[in-house]
């Protein structure tokens, strides 16, 4: 799970790095590459979005952030929406429904998370630690065990209407 370190409108390079991206209105726009893409990452069209974890992996982003400063704070011009967070979590839970991905710390993480939580270096990432109405920035793993909180409703609110869910071409 991811941010884009960009304005709220989902732009070409969020488009070339992420396989479906939220915009702050909360529109989402499909990503160049699709999920499977990530299977196979000799091919060179796969959707690069964290660093020695592209591969079986499926990257979910929100259009925000730009003209954030992590330290000092200072959320910027784009921070996120609640409604583009209502969205994302809707969306995440439906790729793990598709993709029978169980909602865990190990699997559904975001960016911020990958290093604390998988031991995989990334440089500078704090994506996801801020959530809307947040002043600060907070702990990686309490802000993705909100967020899988969350996924997790979402899960089951679509389990529970199975019926009526169809799943989205991806």
């Amino acid at each position: 799970m991811h941010w884009t370190g960009g304005q709220h409108a989902v732009s070409e390079n969020n488009i070339e790095h992420y396989h479906e991206i939220v915009s702050g209105d909360g529109v989402r726009v499909l990503g160049k590459c699709c999920a499977e893409d990530n299977l196979d990452l000799t091919t060179n069209a796969f959707a690069a979005h964290t660093r020695n974890l592209n591969a079986g992996s499926v990257g979910l982003a929100m259009a925000c952030m730009l003209g954030a400063v992590e330290a000092p704070f200072e959320i910027g011009d784009f921070g996120m929406t609640d409604r583009q967070l209502d969205v994302f979590c809707k969306m995440v839970a439906e790729y793990c429904l598709r993709y029978r991905i169980p909602v865990t710390e190990w699997t559904v993480l975001s960016h911020a998370e990958v290093q604390p939580t998988l031991d995989v270096k990334q440089t500078g990432k704090w994506d996801i630690t801020v959530l809307p109405g947040m002043s600060y920035v907070g702990d990686p793993v309490a802000i993705g065990d909100i967020l899988r909180d969350h996924i997790r409703a979402e899960v089951r609110a679509l389990e529970a209407n199975q019926d009526a869910y169809v799943a989205r071409p991806l």
